[in-house]
């Protein structure tokens, strides 16, 4: 879940890599997951699919009990709302949520008045922006 991610976690963190194009995408939902290497695309386990994850830099450590590097997998299930817009999400996002477009490498990301499906704020409507963007 994002709201467990450490800034300390993410670290060692020099790229983050985009399967997708993110600009078209309101949410993605990112964990840290238990991986085998550093870099490289890793393997996808879960139902939906992977839009992108983070490689690490020569200084991450891998844990003493497993081996395995902590690394952020950025990814939609089939029932989010780029796939089903009116369904579940269409006015809220997971809570493993963030917008794409807040993340960065060492960055956790936030959620957004996009990503949550709106009411825009009181400034959008000012300029006249409208939800989707």
């Amino acid at each position: 879940m994002s709201s467990l991610i450490t800034e300390d976690e993410i670290s060692h963190e020099t790229q983050l890599v985009w399967l997708e194009d993110i600009d078209n995408l309101d949410y993605v939902r990112q964990s840290l997951d238990r991986l085998p290497t550093r870099k490289g695309r890793p393997a996808y386990h879960r139902d939906g699919r992977m839009v992108g994850y983070a490689i690490l830099g020569p200084n991450a450590k891998p844990s003493r009990a497993s081996g395995t590097f902590r690394r952020r997998v950025f990814w939609l299930l089939p029932h989010d709302r780029d796939s089903e817009p009116e369904g579940l999400y269409a006015k809220s996002a997971p809570a493993e949520a963030v917008d794409p477009r807040t993340l960065e490498p060492c960055v956790k990301g936030y959620k957004t008045e996009r990503s949550e499906g709106g009411p825009p704020s009181s400034a959008m409507q000012e300029l006249g922006i409208t939800l989707p963007l």
